[in-house]
């Protein structure tokens, strides 16, 4: 196992799909019988589906949440990777990190992004998703369930993603977080939040890969091994 990790988080970071998560959700809500601006709903895409209901409705709502997974099944034939997503998991694996994706969305939504991503063979070493985990973000949970998986110390690990619910959920377990705009959230709002770096996307850190925090990090001596936290 390698003595470093990058956890990458999926929507928005490594797959274009947020703004379909917004269509879906907005559709999801009318048949509830609710009016969102789809503005509101996008400042909340990244969080978990049952607090994102109760952020937006002030109550829980089974039939937003059902309605939400419906609809966007029906935007998955749109699912597309940014450019270069599955090119940089491919290269940070070669340099010797182990790479995991952590993402709020369940199997199906994984397994359709994962197609569109078409990272290397054996580039991804460990996928943590929805129905892995009991909370979502930005608690801490698919972060901490990653970190589990790695066997590594948040010292040896980076964050990727895309919204402020990704760094806070990562700051719970002293994690940092590299964060690129390409979810449709502002660099100003990222940096704020506690982003150590920010680029427009993938390609982007790809392309300055030498001098991002990721390549100091695989440079930098580990301070664990392969023994689990505690």
């Amino acid at each position: 196992m390698a003595q470093t990790a990058v956890i990458f988080d999926v929507d928005g970071t490594l797959a274009d799909t947020n703004y379909l998560h917004v269509v879906a959700w907005a559709r999801a809500f009318r048949d509830a019988g609710e009016d969102v601006a789809m503005a509101d709903i996008h400042r909340l895409i990244g969080m978990g589906s049952d607090l994102l209901v109760e952020e937006l409705l002030g109550h829980s709502d089974d039939k937003a949440v059902d309605g939400h997974s419906r609809h966007f099944e029906d935007l998955m034939s749109e699912v597309r990777a940014f450019p270069r997503a599955g090119d940089l998991l491919g290269e940070v694996h070669r340099r010797g990190a182990t790479v995991a994706l952590a993402s709020s969305a369940n199997g199906e939504q994984l397994d359709a992004m994962l197609e569109a991503i078409a990272a290397p063979d054996g580039t991804i070493d460990h996928i943590v998703g929805a129905d892995d985990v009991e909370q979502s973000k930005p608690a801490p949970d698919v972060f901490e369930a990653a970190l589990d998986a790695t066997g590594l110390d948040p010292a040896d690990t980076l964050v990727v993603g895309d919204t402020v619910w990704d760094i806070q959920a990562a700051a719970k377990l002293g994690l940092k977080v590299v964060a690129v705009v390409s979810g449709g959230i502002c660099r100003q709002e990222l940096e704020e939040a506690g982003a150590i770096a920010v680029y427009d996307d993938v390609a982007q850190l790809l392309h300055d890969l030498d001098r991002s925090p990721i390549a100091r990090l695989l440079q930098a001596p580990t301070t664990t091994s392969t023994t689990s936290r505690s």
